[in-house]
């Protein structure tokens, strides 16, 4: 097994930030271009904007470094994304009628 499954795989990626405060809409995405995240994958934005005044809408394009999960972050996050869904399975039954 490589060491880059091991312990991730840095790249760096271009993406478009999109940043809006309207009254339809309060909202921050970034797309990355050619890459999807994974569970455990990290991604840090380079120079993004981080406020836009009140009814505007803001849409950039920056560079973005991505930190591929190894086999251990990515098996961990997944862990954990199942036992917080697990938690909302969380069910009682009763007959209806209160004691």
């Amino acid at each position: 097994m490589s060491s880059s499954r091991i312990f991730g795989q840095t790249l760096e990626v271009a993406c478009i930030v999109d940043l809006e405060q309207t009254s339809e809409s309060l909202h921050a995405h970034v797309e990355l271009h050619g890459v999807e995240v994974g569970p455990g994958d990290r991604v840090i934005v380079h120079d993004a904007p981080t406020q836009v005044g009140f009814g505007q809408r803001r849409v950039v394009q920056r560079r973005a470094t991505m930190v591929r999960a190894g086999v251990l972050r990515a098996t961990a996050a997944r862990l954990a994304g199942y036992l917080a869904l697990t938690e909302l399975y969380e069910v009682t039954f009763s007959d209806g009628r209160v004691s």
